[in-house]
């Protein structure tokens, strides 16, 4: 299978990436070479998974191949939500709940973990995030489940009045359910940090060096502008860019989400203006606002109705277009919510494609005639945790072991349900346009 990576390759620069120390540009890919794995993509999940094969497996050769820069992708052009929970799946049932739970909470534990170990400069705080709620009935509604994953042994509380206000005193809020556990990361630190650590430990990375072919087999051949190599095990660490490869075109889709950053204030001013003791929140809405506030003061912000979501005709996975539209749109909700903020300059606007499934739950697992293609992709907006963590659950699929993943929802979940063009393009054009939602197809949790 083949594909065009000039129509996959864009300038869009966000906020992560403007206050970044990016690391010297490593040499694309020249030549044949000989490897034990081939990663495909150099943002969260690539990463992740290098560094836990290399730890577990230290005599591997390690092979990633990055299109342009490490984090170029969604791992660098995100909103910067920690989150725990997995997209789409509903808590249901205490023990499958506590698993989930126990499942992103360790992706965020183990953040905390290797920036400890190694000293990595990142910034990433844990001081807790919000699900906001707007709407009387859904307030109360959240309030009761909050009570009930409580007694489930959750940690997480529901907020109003003073405790809300500490939080954040946001316009319309009526009450918030807290994740004490939750937080706020520079992706890109974390990425920086880690590059020259599975650098040191043997794995090579290939920036600028955009796949154009895929031949499977026992040994895949997988070949760059610039080489070829060959490899028994492919992993596809893409996400959203994954279809431009030839798989799961019916199963996933680029969802372009447009976000915006305000210029630096300091802390004091921000509590004046109605940001607290948060590191973010969400809303209740479909298609979901979000803010967070970056460890100097800027605060980020994205979501909020259709103008801030976007799908291009043949899930083309850069952007070409005019944002301004949307950027102003985001804008609005973000004055909306901190009306007391409409006169904070916006400093950073970018666009990123996430990678989204119909039913929003991502899949994990393994494909191809020999069962050699390893693959975590359709986190649906859970993908600063989520992605983190399919490293260690990939590397747990390269040496054939199972058993920790077969109960929970992501594993070897059949991708599919999105038609092909023109009426991919035609439906969510209609479907959004009509009900002010996005296309989702609800399935019950397996």
């Amino acid at each position: 299978m083949s594909f065009d990576p000039q129509r996959d390759l864009d300038d869009n620069t966000s906020m992560w990436a403007e206050t970044a120390t990016f690391p010297e540009v490593l040499p694309p890919l020249s030549g044949e070479i000989q490897a034990d794995v081939v990663i495909i993509g150099a943002g969260f999940t690539g990463i992740s998974t290098a560094y836990h094969l290399i730890r577990r497996h230290p005599n591997l050769k390690v092979v990633i191949l990055e299109a342009r820069r490490v984090g170029n992708g969604a791992s660098g052009r995100n909103g910067g939500m920690a989150l725990n929970w997995i997209n789409g799946v509903d808590a249901r049932e205490p023990e499958r709940t506590r698993r989930v739970f126990s499942f992103t909470r360790s992706g965020l534990d183990w953040i905390d973990e290797v920036i400890k170990e190694h000293g990595l400069n990142v910034r990433y705080r844990r001081e807790g995030s919000l699900e906001a709620y707007t709407e009387s009935q859904r307030a109360e509604e959240a309030h009761k489940k909050a009570e009930k994953l409580a007694s489930w042994g959750i940690p997480v509380r529901y907020l109003t009045g003073t405790e809300l206000e500490k939080r954040v005193r946001a316009e319309g809020v009526l009450g918030a359910v807290e994740d004490p556990t939750a937080g706020r990361l520079h992706g890109l630190d974390l990425l920086f940090g880690l590059l020259p650590v599975i650098l040191k430990l043997g794995v090579s990375v290939y920036e600028n060096s955009p796949v154009v072919r895929i031949q499977e087999g026992k040994i895949h051949e997988v070949t760059t502008t610039g080489g070829t190599v060959r490899a028994p095990t492919l992993v596809l660490a893409t996400n959203g860019y994954t279809p431009r490869l030839g798989y799961f075109k019916h199963g996933l889709f680029p969802m372009f989400s447009h976000v915006v950053s305000t210029e630096p204030l300091p802390m004091e001013r921000w509590r004046e203006l109605g940001w607290g003791e948060t590191a973010g929140f969400t809303d209740d809405m479909d298609r979901i606002a979000y803010g967070s506030m970056s460890s100097d003061g800027r605060l980020l912000f994205g979501g909020g109705g259709n103008l801030a979501y976007s799908y291009l005709y043949g899930s083309r996975t850069a952007w070409t277009h005019s944002a301004e539209a949307q950027y102003a749109f985001v804008q609005s909700i973000l004055r909306k919510y901190f009306p007391a903020a409409k006169d904070v300059k916006i400093a950073h606007q970018w666009t990123g494609a996430l990678g989204i499934t119909m039913s929003r739950v991502c899949s994990m697992g393994v494909i191809g005639e020999h069962k050699n293609v390893l693959y975590a992709v359709g986190y649906s907006g859970h993908g600063v945790v989520l992605a983190n963590l399919a490293g260690k659950v990939l590397c747990d699929f390269y040496s054939d072991h199972h058993d920790p993943w077969l109960t929970m929802p992501f594993y070897q979940r059949p991708l599919g349900g999105i038609p092909g063009e023109p009426l991919r393009w035609m439906g969510y054009k209609i479907f959004t346009a009509f009900t002010g939602r996005s296309p989702r197809k609800y399935e019950a949790d397996r």
